[in-house]
C-alpha cells in the first residue's frame, strides 16, 4: 500500500489490518508516535489523518491509504516549530513527556478547526490522558498558541 506520511509517499508491504501505529513505528521508523494502551483510550498514539486526530493503535494502516498522515516528526515545517510545539516548550508542558506527541497533534488539530477555543472547547477536544496531570499547562499552551 502507499501512504503519504509527513508529505512523502511511502510504499509499505504490510497487512491491511496492521494498526497504523506499528506501520509508522516499526516499518517507517517514526518513533515519535507512542504506544500507550492499545485500545484507543489514552491518545499517546494520536496522529493526524487528513488533519483529524486518530488513535493510530486501533486505526488500520489500510484506512490511511490515499490520505495525508501527519506524525509529530512532520508537524514542524522548514525547520520552524509549529506554534503549538513552540508554546509547549515555552509553557514547559511536559513532565515525563510520554503522551506529549499525541497531545500536541490533538491540540494542532483543535486549533486548525477552532482558532480561538474556549476552556470548554479544549476540554472537549483534548481527550488524551496525561498521567502526570499537566492539564493546566496544556490548556495554557493551547490558549497561547491560539494567540500566536
Amino acid at each position: 500500500m502507499e501512504l503519504v506520511v509527513n508529505g512523502v509517499a511511502k510504499q509499505l508491504d504490510v497487512e491491511a489490518e496492521m494498526p497504523l501505529l506499528w506501520a509508522l513505528r516499526d516499518v517507517l521508523d517514526l518513533t515519535g508516535t507512542k504506544y500507550g494502551c492499545g485500545v484507543a483510550y489514552c491518545g499517546a498514539c494520536t496522529v493526524l489523518v487528513d488533519g483529524q486526530p486518530v488513535r493510530s493503535c486501533s486505526f488500520p494502516a489500510s484506512a490511511a491509504e490515499g490520505k495525508r498522515v501527519t506524525t509529530i516528526e512532520g508537524l514542524a515545517k522548514d525547520g520552524a516549530l509549529h506554534r503549538v510545539q513552540a508554546k509547549w516548550i515555552e509553557f514547559q508542558v511536559p513532565q515525563c513527556g510520554y503522551c506529549q506527541s499525541g497531545q500536541i497533534l490533538a491540540a494542532a488539530a483543535l486549533l486548525a478547526s477552532n482558532p480561538s477555543p474556549s476552556d470548554a472547547d479544549i476540554d472537549a477536544a483534548m481527550t488524551n490522558v496525561c498521567r502526570c496531570g499537566t492539564y493546566s499547562r496544556i490548556r495554557a499552551a493551547i490558549h497561547a498558541a491560539a494567540k500566536a
